[in-house]
């Protein structure tokens, strides 16, 4: 039964790896409209364990595979539980799980985020959402992004809403049906996915700042092959994955015999002109989440490229805006609503997507 508050927890995990994002989360309906609050946070960093299994599993075999899927979703349910009993939370309605993306491939109608929402329900008693993309690729959909709906309900404020996680993504009203609530929406280019590895050759997880960036220098044959990839030709629903970053930037990029340093500079550069190309409007506002926004190196290209105002909201924000998401798809999903938009993904129709696994009843 429909109320007009709830209780939800959260949980995403992105493709740079920075670690499980868990979010105990609370929606209230007025109208037709929600407001939202993110209670508590917090992420649990992958040990070298985890981070190198969602890094490889998918080269194993079947059984590895599936009893992967198992184990990481009682890994996540651990964590689930010490999260609500360390800040003592108590009236969780449900978990909304995007999962790891471990495949992505919509020509192909197939994607897979790893972690059995069966196993996270049952290890923590509580109605799980999961697999939230699958039904809109089977629609013959892009399956990704997902968050334009919540950025349309929840983020309303903004023209523009952009992440930058593994992969940058941008959300922003349709022009051709503005005032409609249909949104355009797509991903733009590789971001940490690229960044965190080059920064790892230099001893770090991630280059803090941009500060590696800042001391290299542009390479301009790099940065126009990056720059004519063929994906930036293409436009309508498209989407990104990891298997794309393998297979068609890295080999670009290795092919350049120069510093690291360099190397993310030049990235820097393409990133900043990339999504500059569709955050055009100077009387616009551009809200700037994903653990890209704290790369101060970044940003400061994004700037000089892009005549709209770009806003980098406060910590929380920044890195739960995607599980708070997550968990308003959950919370549409269980009222049978749409959550996920034709427009963004080019399915042959909105969808209500995840499954639901119930808890203890």
């Amino acid at each position: 039964m429909p109320k007009s508050t709830y209780r939800i927890i959260g949980l995403m995990s992105g493709t740079s790896l920075d670690g499980l994002d868990i979010a105990c989360c609370t929606f209230e309906q007025n109208g037709e409209s929600w407001s939202y609050k993110i209670e508590d946070a917090v992420t649990f960093k992958y040990n070298e364990e985890w981070s190198k299994k969602l890094t490889s599993i998918h080269n194993t075999s079947a059984y590895e595979f599936a009893l992967a899927n198992t184990e990481y979703g009682y890994y996540v349910a651990e964590k689930v539980n010490e999260f609500i009993s360390e800040k003592n939370i108590k009236g969780i309605d449900l978990i909304a799980s995007h999962g790891h993306t471990i495949f992505h491939q919509p020509e192909k109608n197939f994607t897979f985020q790893l972690g059995s929402g069966a196993a996270i329900a049952g290890r923590t008693g509580i109605t799980t959402v999961c697999d939230f993309r699958s039904l809109d690729v089977a629609l013959n959909g892009q399956g990704a992004p997902l968050v334009p709906i919540g950025d349309a309900l929840l983020f309303s404020g903004f023209e523009y809403c952009l992440n930058l996680g593994g992969i940058a993504n941008i959300s922003f009203p349709s022009p051709q049906e503005e005032g409609s609530g249909v949104r355009s929406a797509f991903d733009i280019c590789p971001v940490n996915l690229v960044l965190n590895t080059l920064a790892q050759t230099l001893g770090k997880n991630y280059d803090s700042e941009g500060d590696f960036a800042r001391s290299g220098s542009l390479n301009n044959n790099l940065l126009e092959k990056l720059n004519n990839l063929d994906f930036y030709k293409t436009t309508g629903a498209k989407s990104l994955g990891r298997e794309w970053v393998e297979q068609v930037f890295f080999p670009v990029l290795n092919s350049f015999e120069i510093s690291a340093e360099d190397k993310l500079n030049t990235v820097c550069e393409h990133i900043a002109l990339q999504i500059a190309k569709h955050a055009k409007d100077a009387t616009s506002k551009m809200l700037v989440t994903g653990g890209g926004a704290y790369n101060s190196y970044l940003m400061e290209r994004l700037k000089i490229y892009t005549q709209t105002e770009v806003i980098i909201p406060n910590n929380q924000t920044i890195e739960y805006k995607e599980a708070l998401i997550f968990a308003f798809l959950g919370l549409l999903r269980f009222e049978q609503k749409n959550n996920t938009l034709a427009s963004v993904t080019g399915a042959r129709t909105d969808s209500i997507g995840g499954a639901i696994y119930l808890g203890e009843i």
